[in-house]
């Protein structure tokens, strides 16, 4: 993860966690595209600088600009700010429960059911830049292409969160995202949690409690995993219920994204807005597709190989916040796609190395000082994502977040396994940095204890 948007604020606050130093910068300058013509454009988070650059780059695309970011958010304010209540929290919300929530509005139906990525543009913007520059935005870290259905909910998914009152806002987190985990850590202990770390457990016995991996037992009569089902089932063995491993093993969870972690002895200076040190830094940065390229990438992805280019979205926290790397140093956080999981050619030990140059090259084409600027590339691909996080099939989000497995097609948080609860990103509201999923797992399980 590189930005907070998504952490859900009653949990910043139960937490305290403003009061144990969560501190963020907000990402204010938006999102900011080069175009292969040499144009560019900047959709700023201020409503005002936005339509001015929309104006400048496309004229007749400003009333449709308007109206596209007035369906997003309406449908937010339907969804999170609603009298009756924040959908997020609680027990999962079914599509007959979300529709009478945006009253009957068919555009917020299509948006948050139907529509593929490209609909949703192509229905309000006309210039085929504006196209380009978001279609990426539906389908982050989706095993879909943006031309499939659904695609649209993941970029309302995206634009969802409430950042300080601020609806769709993102921001850097001071000293990076991992410290929000250790935020969290710290409340834990004060609440009289016991952390183990580098403990791995070797099954999960429903109703009794843990077994590690060295053989000793932990016994409770609850057990919360925050694993993603696939590595829980695997926990499970034997004792998995037969109808729940049937839909834990249909559950799509094979990622198609690249993380790529860049050092850098300079900011990437874009030609279509030279210099190494301007406002689009402190924002995200995306290098676009044509339309042909997204779906040829797609398909190469599924048939085991590269395609031409990557989809990039860049994260620059030095701009932010100098004290990640030594000084005059910087970071560049790439989230790239589509790439396989499984080579139908060698693998990703012996192809890592071209999948990084060929990020690299994605995004060096609008820059003047990349590749030279690079001093050193860590890439990880799916196998890697598994291996090191955890994340089996590599899936960031511990499966689909597409309109057919979000809401009550989530996973449940009380499972059928005696005392077994899941608080991952497969249960409801879905996969990013939210908190929300561990809180709606917490009063499942104090649900059960009839508190």
């Amino acid at each position: 993860a590189y930005l907070a948007g998504l952490l859900h604020p009653t949990v910043v606050a139960e937490l305290g966690l403003v009061e144990r130093g969560f501190r963020w910068f907000p990402a204010t300058a938006g999102m900011f595209v080069p175009f292969d013509d040499g144009t560019s454009i900047q959709l700023w988070d201020d409503e005002a600088r936005c339509q001015e650059e929309v104006a400048r780059l496309s004229p007749k695309d400003v009333a449709g600009w308007r109206a596209y970011q007035g369906l997003i958010a309406r449908t937010r304010r339907a969804l999170r700010q609603a009298p009756e209540g924040d959908v997020w929290l609680g027990p999962a919300p079914s599509r007959e429960q979300l529709a009478e929530r945006v009253g009957g509005d068919p555009d917020a139906l299509g948006l948050l059911f139907e529509w593929s990525m490209a609909e949703l543009i192509e229905r309000f913007l006309d210039d085929e830049r504006l196209h380009l520059a978001l279609l990426g935005q539906g389908v982050i870290g989706t095993n879909a292409s943006p031309f499939d259905p659904g695609t649209a909910a993941i970029h309302l998914h995206h634009a969802s969160g409430i950042l300080e009152g601020m609806g769709g806002m993102w921001g850097y987190v001071e000293g990076g995202m991992g410290t929000v985990s250790f935020l969290i850590c710290d409340a834990a202990r004060e609440a009289g949690a016991v952390i183990a770390t580098g403990v791995p457990v070797g099954r999960i016995r429903p109703g009794q409690g843990v077994e590690l991996a060295d053989g000793t037992r932990l016994s409770a009569p609850v057990v919360v995993s925050n694993a993603d089902p696939r590595t829980t089932l695997r926990l499970l063995g034997p004792d998995a219920d037969p109808g729940w491993r049937g839909r834990v093993e249909a559950w799509p969870q094979q990622g198609c994204t690249v993380k790529v972690n860049v050092a850098l002895r300079e900011l990437p200076n874009f030609r279509a807005r030279p210099g190494t040190n301007e406002a689009h830094h402190k924002g995200q940065v995306n290098t676009p597709l044509s339309k042909r390229e997204w779906r040829e990438g797609f398909q190469a992805a599924r048939d085991g190989r590269l395609g031409g280019r990557l989809w990039t979205e860049l994260y620059f926290q030095t701009a932010h916040d100098p004290g990640v790397a030594p000084p005059g140093k910087h970071v560049m956080s790439v989230f790239a796609q589509y790439v396989p999981h499984t080579f139908a050619e060698g693998d990703w030990d012996s192809r890592r190395e071209e999948v990084g140059k060929l990020a690299i090259a994605s995004i060096a084409r609008h820059c003047t000082n990349l590749p030279g600027a690079v001093e050193r590339v860590e890439v990880l691909g799916p196998p890697d994502i598994e291996e090191k996080v955890g994340l089996a099939g590599g899936h960031i989000f511990q499966g689909e977040c597409l309109p057919d497995f979000m809401w009550d097609q989530r996973l449940a948080h009380r499972t059928p396994m005696d005392g077994l609860f899941l608080c991952g990103a497969c249960t409801h509201p879905g996969g990013s940095v939210i908190g929300a999923n561990g809180r709606n797992a917490a009063m499942a399980v104090l649900g059960r204890a009839g508190r």
